[in-house]
């Protein structure tokens, strides 16, 4: 009997797959964990409806974080912070405080998606990268300043 599989089944494949697979197999497990549905022609059209939004979703998702890059490298992040001689910060700039300074700017950005590799500790201007999607990342031009 083939049936799709709604989920990864260990030993028969992956989520989406069109498998053949044994009639009580498929009855006796697979119907009734709803781990599969039958490959009727109405299933697989159903199916591939369910994957074209899905794809469509994904593109929609990368339009909108190129957009979201092309705003956020025109931008300059002012960041204020305590320092001392020599343009030396008391402490670090993190992600946090950038993640901070977007929200204050209009860009919802979690902290997670600033990839500082080790906190600022000078004042003056810094490239920051920020992953916004997998396939894109956007480089802020974060600027400290003396409070």
């Amino acid at each position: 009997m083939k049936v799709i599989l709604k989920v990864d089944v260990k030993g028969q494949g992956k989520a989406g797959e069109v498998k053949n697979v044994a009639d009580a197999y498929a009855k006796n497990v697979l119907f009734k964990k709803n781990l599969a549905v039958e490959a009727t022609p109405g299933n697989l059209k159903a199916f591939a409806a369910k994957e074209r939004r899905a794809e469509e979703a994904a593109e929609e998702e990368l339009n909108e974080a190129k957009r979201l890059k092309e705003k956020l490298e025109k931008e300059t992040i002012a960041v204020t912070t305590k320092a001392g001689e020599g343009g030396r910060v008391f402490g670090s700039v993190t992600s946090k405080q950038i993640a901070d300074a977007l929200k204050s700017m209009g860009y919802k950005i979690d902290k997670r998606k600033i990839e500082l590799e080790h906190p600022i500790k000078a004042l003056g201007f810094t490239k920051v990268p920020v992953k916004l999607h997998h396939d894109v990342v956007a480089t802020l031009n974060v600027h400290v300043q003396e409070a």
